[in-house]
């Protein structure tokens, strides 16, 4: 009988069965043994490797847990330096565009706090827009299709850095020009989904919970959209992105303080409001000063992300989700 030849995603479902297999045979158990040896286990990893980065693909590869099961496929984000360039009423004050953001997608193994600058609000749009799995389709289409639907009748729109940092894998530079699409999208996107690299930057980040942003609070209040801040806005983004491929901790540091110093002077409510219980400014000041660097996570609070070589009393840690090559 003939039978018909599988296709690819059947070819690479089938290889990843085999690997998850391998996986669990090599827990120790008192009646197993390993069905695969070491070299047929490299073997199938550098198979994997060299498979398509899909996302659906590579959801339903990953055997979730419970936690993870609950919480959902779709990843997190994290930003870093140059937040707010990605929002027009910022990016159209910057003299020497692009102004660059640096966002990084995390794995979804922890439930952030709410209102923390994690794009949870984002993220629970795309769960119920595409039923919990990121569809398999070009990033730049789910982008703007998430944008619209997070969007749609705000006020105050959500930068597209939410959605970029839910759907592009790894560390993502994200270039703004105000004379690109008026400074919604981004003009490029430059990533890094070296392993090493995202290892490194996982030992490097120190994230200390703090507290949501109040109910009710605007980071909007005052603006004071001077054009040499901006600059320096979109330039910590550039430092922050080549630090990180550099394996620099203490310019990875440098670039989040340049960060916050710029939302001061931009946005003053970012840190100071009457509605924010804890004095934001002098934790954060207290934390630079004994490490490298250090950021919030949001406006109004969330996480205040510190960059160290050494470990940071009570510091949460986060898991990097780099792109299948």
């Amino acid at each position: 009988m003939h039978k018909s030849k599988p296709s690819q995603n059947e070819s690479n479902l089938f290889l990843v069965s085999r690997l998850q297999a391998a996986r669990r045979s090599r827990e120790p158990t008192q009646k197993s043994k390993p069905s695969l040896n070491e070299s047929d286990l490299i073997q199938l990893t550098d198979l994997l490797n060299r498979l398509p980065a899909c996302p659906v693909f590579w959801q339903n590869a990953r055997v979730l847990k419970p936690v993870a099961k609950y919480i959902g496929a779709i990843p997190n984000r994290l930003q870093l330096a140059g937040g707010w360039i990605d929002q027009p009423f910022v990016s159209r004050h910057n003299p020497k565009p692009p102004g660059s953001m640096v966002v990084v997608q995390i794995e979804p193994d922890f439930r952030p706090m709410d209102r923390s600058g994690f794009a949870g609000g984002t993220r629970a749009v795309a769960m119920k827009l595409w039923k919990g799995k990121v569809p398999c389709r070009p990033r730049e289409e789910l982008v703007r299709e998430l944008y619209a639907a997070e969007n749609k009748g705000k006020a105050d729109p959500s930068g597209s850095q939410d959605m970029i940092g839910l759907i592009y894998p790894g560390i993502n530079r994200l270039d703004y020009d105000f004379n690109h699409e008026g400074g919604v999208f981004p003009i490029h996107i430059e990533s890094c989904n070296r392993p090493a690299g995202a290892r490194w930057l996982e030992k490097t980040l120190h994230l200390i919970p703090v507290e949501p942003r109040p109910e009710g609070y605007s980071p909007l209040g005052e603006k004071n959209l001077d054009p040499e801040w901006a600059a320096k806005l979109g330039q910590s983004g550039k430092d922050c992105f080549a630090a990180i491929v550099r394996r620099d901790a203490r310019a990875l540091g440098a670039s989040l303080n340049l960060n916050m110093q710029c939302w001061e002077k931009l946005l003053p409510h970012v840190v100071r409001h009457p509605l924010i219980r804890v004095d934001l400014t002098a934790l954060l000041k207290a934390y630079q000063r004994q490490y490298f660097g250090a950021m919030y996570s949001g406006c109004g609070g969330g996480y205040l992300i510190v960059v160290s070589e050494k470990p940071v009393p009570g510091a949460l840690k986060v898991n990097i989700r780099t792109a299948a090559k």
